[in-house]
């Protein structure tokens, strides 16, 4: 499949003064000029993410989505092939891809960033044709810098992958299944082909006697 990208933004006016410009799929060069802000620390030191993700985009397939402050990025999400460790990756779906990691800034939660990148990533008409997944991992919420309980970051997690049309749906993966917060959610595009749908859920259940 050719990976077609469309770009589109999104303006967004804060009560207390502060624009954000939304905007997607970015170019490597974008990436490059911009800094990372100091409360992106969900998976690596700021430098060191923006390091990692500029080399993202040299995978044909990859998405990055970001929410910036100027020249300051302030938040992101990434779509890619899942991970080749991953059961999602043992299908041979070459419109399989997963949210695979979407981080707003500690400094700039409240803004409603992260539904905002959502938003953008599905206005490429080009999502039509994807499967798109995302994986919940209790392990990997920031329940102490929230303050929230695991259901009710759970709750907030759910609402926001909703806002870009991703839906929950039932999986007998040993990790997941391992606590009751985690969870799969996913989209399916309108153009995705109904063998292409049966082949996510042979994926999404190995153990035929759960179907």
């Amino acid at each position: 499949m050719k990976h077609k990208k469309t770009y589109h933004s999104m303006n967004i006016e804060a009560k207390d003064g502060k624009n954000f410009l939304v905007e997607g799929p970015v170019s490597k060069d974008l990436l490059e000029k911009c800094e990372f802000d100091e409360g992106l620390v969900a998976f690596r030191k700021p430098a060191q993410q923006q390091k990692a993700l500029i080399q993202v985009l040299d995978l044909p397939e990859s998405r990055i989505i970001v929410a910036r402050d100027g020249d300051l990025i302030v938040g992101y999400a990434t779509y890619l092939y899942p991970d080749p460790l991953e059961r999602w990756s043992e299908v041979n779906l070459d419109n399989l891809i997963e949210l695979g990691a979407i981080e707003v800034s500690q400094r700039y939660r409240g803004y409603q960033l992260a539904k905002n990148i959502l938003k953008v990533s599905m206005m490429d008409e080009a999502v039509e044709d994807y499967i798109i997944i995302t994986t919940e991992y209790y392990w990997h919420w920031d329940l102490r810098g929230t303050g929230l309980s695991i259901w009710q970051y759970r709750d907030i997690m759910e609402k926001v992958m909703k806002t870009g049309g991703l839906e929950w749906y039932a999986t007998d993966d040993p990790e997941i299944t391992s606590h009751p917060a985690n969870c799969l959610m996913a989209r399916i595009g309108k153009r995705v082909k109904p063998d292409a749908i049966h082949e996510f859920d042979r994926v999404r259940f190995k153990h035929k006697y759960m179907i």
